[in-house]
C-alpha cells in the first residue's frame, strides 16, 4: 500500500501520537519512515537602529535548535526500530513549515504525509494560521492529519 510515509514531528505530545500511528502504519505496510522536523533559521531584524547580531551566535543558537531536532527525531529512530521499522531522519531549516514538509515528500518520493492537527476553527484558525492545513492544499501527495 504504501512504501515510504513522511511524518513531522516537533516534539510536541501531540506529534507525538502521529508518530505512534505514522510507526504503526510503517510497520503493518512494511514501509520506509521519514521522520522530520522543521527548525526556523535565526531571526535577523533589518530594521533601522536595530542591534546587529554576532553571527557566531547566529551560528551556535541555530546549531543547538538543530542539535534538540536530531534529539527528537532520534527518540523517533529508536520507538521505531522497536517495531522492525527502517526510518530516516531529516532536518530542515526553513522558516515555512509547509513548504518544507511538501519539498521533502516530493524529493524523498513519499506516497504519504503523517501530520498532527490541532484542530482550531473559527477565529482560531484564521490568528493562528495552520501548517496542516497549508499541507493540505497544497501536497500532491495524500496527507493523513491526526488529531
Amino acid at each position: 500500500m504504501y512504501t515510504r510515509i513522511l511524518v513531522a514531528t516537533d516534539g510536541t505530545k501531540l506529534s507525538k501520537k502521529a508518530v505512534t500511528s505514522a510507526i504503526s502504519l510503517a510497520a503493518t505496510c512494511k514501509a520506509e519512515l521519514i521522520a522530520m522536523q522543521v527548525v526556523p533559521p535565526y531571526p535577523i531584524a533589518y530594521f533601522e537602529g536595530g542591534m546587529a547580531s554576532d553571527s557566531r551566535e547566529i551560528k551556535r543558537v541555530e546549531a543547538l535548535w538543530v542539535n534538540k531536532a536530531q534529539a527528537v527525531l532520534d527518540l523517533v529512530k529508536k520507538a521505531a526500530a522497536a517495531k522492525g521499522v527502517e526510518v530516516r531522519t531529516l532536518v530542515s531549516k526553513s522558516d515555512m513549515v509547509s513548504h518544507a514538509i511538501i519539498a521533502a515528500a516530493e524529493k524523498n518520493d513519499c506516497d504519504l504525509i503523517v501530520m498532527a492537527s490541532h484542530g482550531r476553527r473559527g477565529i482560531k484558525r484564521l490568528l493562528l494560521g495552520s501548517e496542516t492545513q497549508h499541507v493540505l492544499t497544497h501536497s500532491s501527495t495524500p496527507v493523513l492529519v491526526l488529531r
